[in-house]
């Protein structure tokens, strides 16, 4: 069960890193954030990111190795790592209709898999 709960909290708190380093793109191509001093945007990411490491954190001590869970530390960060990129992908695709997705994208995510996979490879 480690497991799960260490990739749900994951991928809830890439959906907030997500939107903390890019939601405010949006606000601004929607004329919400455009008066807003440089401040006021960065505060703002900053409360969105609050809530990334209040399910980053929990989620790296559930998951890690050292504190009973399954996972090592290079493992976890390379599954946060596509975690993210596939959060990102479906924000950008949903918030930002101009923004595509292209063959060489998805290459990047295939080799991020790769990745994955090399990481759980039994080395002893």
């Amino acid at each position: 069960m480690n497991s799960l709960y260490t990739i749900l909290l994951l991928i809830g708190s890439n959906i907030f890193m997500t939107l903390a380093w890019y939601g405010h793109l949006k606000l601004q191509e929607m004329n919400i954030s455009n008066s807003w001093p440089l401040i006021g945007v960065i505060l703002f990411s900053w409360g969105l990111a609050f809530f990334e490491y209040c399910l980053q954190v929990p989620s790296n001590r559930i998951g890690f190795i050292g504190n009973g869970g399954p996972f090592t530390l290079f493992q976890l960060k390379i599954i946060q790592e596509v975690i993210s990129l596939t959060v990102f992908t479906i924000i950008a695709m949903v918030m930002f209709k101009g923004e595509s997705l292209h063959w060489n994208h998805i290459a990047s995510f295939i080799c991020l898999v790769a990745a994955v996979a090399f990481a759980f490879l039994k080395t002893e």
